[in-house]
């Protein structure tokens, strides 16, 4: 082959057992120091409380999706593991265990970036390190950060050297990461058909296309083997996991317009909001030129054979699906886990440039980075807002806003005065965190209801009330996103209702109005 051929080695060298071990070492500290930073620091009721209730369940023996409303099984199943060899439920627990995912995560991403370096540069992984994990917010959605890179390491793997057991090892991937969320899966997918078109354009082994779809394939299959069996063997879990898809493809995601960089409020003095709410535009807009740009390069670069990071590669053919995430509803959140494929493939671009270029764009990367998430993270939001108060969430006690120990305390409250002795109770639609502070299971299979469900859905849930008798329900009636259409009130108009008229409404318990109480006067059997 020639040396202005495509191939692997042009990009690709090899790592000894001791630059594995220290790379790991260095994500293991990285990731350390971020625990130690905001771990303790900062708690959410809403999406946090999702994830942390769901893997109490699951330390119960329940089933995600169809005991519960539910993310897909793995990240659950993969948190009470964690918090059972801890032997601890509280949301401490649950953080080791999402910070545990983080370090596979960052171990796998430096891996894949490593294997495309001439030579290992210690400073340059750790500024690689840091950039990917600032990336990782919140600690409950570290889940998905992680799992992309993974995706994109998946990937380069395959493009590194596309053979019959390559095909299927990142078949595997796929299906293992789809275990853990079923859009990664999808997007892996999409990916893989896509890097297979592009492998066709310049063959380079002996295996042909019909062989790799096989074996690729039944990778899938075999990696997916946790959710098949759960499909099989559990009962009713297929039909709440096939009408959970239904949803999920129906309904989506409460979509947010994307903020423009143009759209930032310019004061007559540059402030540094002005300055994030920039950056942050930039990336909305980076991401997709990205996509657009790397995969007309690499496919340019192929046919042309000369050769291209294979990392590079497999972010450039992962870019466009993750900015479809991203921009499903366009806030930091979502783009922090559809911005990994643009973060993976600069990393790896820089790494064939010289060195001035290569750590002045690392830095500027990093900085930028930094800039649009360091402000979310509970760390820098106690440290600069000085505001943070002690809260006991649980057993364990954490830093967070004076609005946590408000709402913890009423809940505790409420629950002594009308649900004593372990009674149930309901708060709806938001905060499935209620329910893990107080260690108890929600009456309702729906513990985070954002938007309509049918009437079939809410006759059923009525029926888990009526069953469950609880002693009392906190609806949080707020205007989710300022729209009215989304009010408990409208979205699930017969559940309201149904409380409405069997419950008491009562006035003076919460610091908030929009927190409706509601007692029940019938005794439990």
């Amino acid at each position: 082959m020639s040396s202005g051929k495509v191939t692997a080695s042009n990009f690709q060298s090899k790592i000894s057992i001791n630059q594995y071990i220290w790379i790991f070492l260095l994500v293991a500290g990285v990731a350390l120091a971020f625990f130690q930073w905001e771990g303790h620091q900062g708690f959410d009721l809403w999406d946090e409380g999702f994830l942390w209730y769901g893997a109490q369940r699951v330390l119960q023996g329940e089933v995600p999706i169809r005991d519960f409303m539910a993310y897909d099984p793995g990240r659950y199943y993969w948190s009470a593991m964690v918090m059972s060899i801890c032997q601890d439920n509280g949301i401490l627990a649950l953080r080791g265990a999402t910070t545990i995912f983080m370090v596979l995560g960052l171990f796998i991403g430096l891996t894949a970036l490593s294997n495309s370096a001439k030579k290992q540069n210690f400073l340059f992984w750790l500024l690689s390190a840091v950039t990917l994990a600032v990336w990782m917010f919140p600690l409950y959605k570290l889940f998905d950060v992680a799992l992309s890179i993974a995706l994109v390491a998946s990937l380069a793997f395959l493009v590194h050297r596309p053979t019959g057991y390559r095909y299927f090892i990142t078949g595997v991937f796929i299906g293992l990461i789809a275990v853990f969320g079923r859009n990664h899966g999808v997007y892996g997918i999409v990916g893989s058909l896509s890097i297979m078109a592009y492998l066709l354009i310049e063959p380079s082994n002996g295996i042909g296309p019909l062989r790799s779809f096989m074996m690729w394939s039944t990778g899938i299959i075999v990696g997916y083997l946790p959710i098949l069996l759960l499909l099989v063997a559990v009962p009713d879990f297929a039909l709440a996991f096939w009408e959970s898809t239904r949803l999920l493809i129906k309904t989506g995601i409460l979509p947010l317009p994307a903020p423009w960089p143009w759209t930032v409020s310019m004061d007559p003095v540059f402030t540094v909001e002005a300055a994030h709410g920039i950056l942050l535009g930039c990336f909305f807009i980076v991401i997709i030129l990205f996509g657009i740009l790397s995969i007309t390069w690499v496919i340019r670069q192929r046919i042309q054979n000369k050769p291209a990071p294979h990392v590079l590669v497999a972010s450039a053919f992962l870019a466009l699906p993750y900015a479809h995430y991203a921009y499903s509803r366009a806030d930091t959140l979502h783009l922090a886990m559809g911005v990994i494929p643009f973060i993976m493939g600069s990393l790896a671009l820089l790494l064939s440039l010289r060195p001035i270029l290569k750590w002045s764009l690392a830095g500027l990367l990093c900085g930028a980075s930094l800039m649009v998430m360091a402000p979310l993270h509970p760390g820098w939001v106690c440290f600069t807002s000085q505001q943070c108060v002690a809260a006991n969430i649980g057993r364990d006690t954490l830093i967070a806003h004076p609005n946590v120990p408000v709402e913890i305390g009423m809940l505790k409250s409420l629950s002594e005065k009308f649900a004593p002795n372990g009674r149930n109770f309901i708060v709806t639609p938001f905060w499935p965190g209620a329910y893990a502070v107080m260690n108890q299971k929600s009456p309702m299979w729906g513990i985070y209801l954002l938007l309509p469900r049918g009437e079939a859905f809410e006759r059923a849930e009525i029926e888990r009330i009526k069953t469950a008798n609880p002693g009392y329900v906190l609806v949080i009636n707020s205007a989710l996103d300022g729209r009215e259409e989304l009010r408990f009130s409208n979205t699930h108009p017969r559940i309201d209702q149904y409380i409405r008229d069997n419950f008491e409404r009562l006035d003076g318990y919460t610091p908030d109005p929009v927190y409706q109480l509601f007692v029940n006067g019938k005794e439990p059997q």
